[in-house]
């Protein structure tokens, strides 16, 4: 849509409707939240009730709704679509309306949905390295990636001012919301979502490189994972995961047919919906689908089910096999406490045992907020990522704009105060 707006900002009027399926994405602070930190830049109109819904015959996310300059209703189309096949319909729609005399080619005025000052800005995902007293943090809407130390000191910052895809030094090299990150000695690979790109950042020679850019078929990659030495992205926006080789550049589909739903068996005709998380974990690729609530795995060229049942099965259930209900989880990590899953929607942190298909909520009370204190009662807002370490668990709380950290030990929550920005 963003760039249908961009090639028709003087002809082409956008309103969004926001008919949310998740309970969570109700809330008219929540979804005040997601549009700015999507940076959307058209008015959007929470339908809450589905009146809007209803009224137009909607049947389907998305669903496009063509309106010509009288108001009336010219087109529909529901389902995912592709901008140039959409952009040839637009432009012979402007041409006609054109040619009547009925287009108003007045600039739109822009809307800004700048949040409040924050050292941080919506932090998408966290990875955590003890051995070198580091953390790397994707501030995802300052287009950047923070290193700090572990007491949350920052020691540099990967990425430069302006919003953009280009490589370089730390100061000149640009990224558009990068989210998941892995590392492997002093490079740190870095899925940089709003480019539909992959990074390369060398830590010694501080240099950003591209390894797979925008026109090899990449969609909004959102999280990473290297698994017997290859590196694997949850390609959320073409419900997949890809494998890539840093080395070339090649990339390509591995598990997913592209469509979305929740369907197990062979990996190049399972159906995955919305892949936001992934990591290697004992011999098998587990990720999160947040739109089917499902924690899945790829291993022995299948994918399977961990948990979760359909596209419209959601709730906050502990517990195990089909039995559990999780809403929308968004990330995942593991380590030597075990595997972790973030289940952003009930803003809560959650174990995951793969052997028994159980779930347990680790901290959160399932009420969005910001407060610390022991596991069973602190609050997060929609938090994006995670990273396990040594009795240890630490979060990007993304709607708090804030890194939190769990203690296993001492069954507390604190926010980490991030120095030096």
């Amino acid at each position: 849509m963003r760039k249908l707006e961009r090639r028709f900002p003087n002809e082409l009027a956008v309103v969004g409707v926001h008919s949310a399926k998740f309970d969570a994405e109700r809330a008219t602070e929540h979804v005040l939240s997601a549009v700015r930190r999507y940076r959307v830049e058209h008015p959007v109109v929470n339908d809450a009730r589905f009146e809007i819904w209803q009224s137009y015959a909607v049947r389907a996310w998305p669903t496009l709704m063509f309106i010509d300059p009288t108001g009336r209703v010219i087109g529909k189309h529901e389902g995912e679509f592709d901008a140039e096949q959409v952009a040839g319909i637009i432009e012979q729609m402007v041409d006609e309306f054109r040619s009547r005399g009925l287009l108003n080619s007045t600039p739109m005025p822009a809307l800004s949905w700048e949040t409040e000052a924050a050292m941080l800005r919506y932090p998408g995902k966290i990875l955590v390295d003890e051995p070198s007293n580091r953390i790397f943090i994707a501030d995802s809407n300052n287009d950047r990636v923070v290193v700090s130390d572990l007491a949350g000191n920052v020691l540099t910052v990967i990425g430069g001012s302006e919003t953009g895809l280009k490589d370089g030094g730390y100061e000149v090299s640009e990224f558009n919301q990068p989210q998941g990150m892995e590392l492997t000695g002093e490079i740190l690979y870095v899925a940089d979502t709003g480019n539909h790109a992959i990074r390369r950042v060398d830590l010694d020679l501080q240099v950003v490189s591209t390894v797979v850019g925008p026109d090899e078929g990449l969609r909004s990659p959102w999280d990473l994972t290297l698994h017997n030495n290859e590196l694997y992205a949850a390609m959320a926006g073409s419900h997949q995961l890809w494998r890539i080789d840093p080395d070339s550049g090649a990339a390509w589909p591995y598990a997913g047919t592209g469509g979305e739903s929740i369907q197990d068996g062979p990996l190049g005709s399972a159906l995955l919906a919305q892949p936001s998380g992934i990591v290697s974990y004992r011999d098998r690729l587990y990720f999160v689908d947040s739109e089917t609530s499902s924690v899945r795995f790829a291993a022995g060229g299948e994918i399977g089910t961990v948990v979760g049942t359909g596209l419209f099965d959601f709730g906050d259930v502990d517990g195990e096999g089909d039995a559990v209900r999780l809403q929308h989880p968004i990330g995942m990590a593991a380590g030597e406490a075990g595997l972790f899953i973030v289940d952003s929607y009930n803003h809560k942190i959650k174990s995951v045992d793969p052997a028994r298909r159980a779930v347990a909520a680790v901290a959160g009370d399932g009420v969005s907020g910001h407060v610390d204190g022991p596991l069973a009662t602190a609050r997060f807002s929609e938090p994006s990522g995670l990273s396990v370490g040594s009795g240890r668990i630490w979060v990007a709380d993304t709607n708090n704009h804030a890194v939190r950290v769990i203690d296993l030990i001492e069954r507390t929550v604190e926010t980490l105060e991030v120095q030096g920005l």
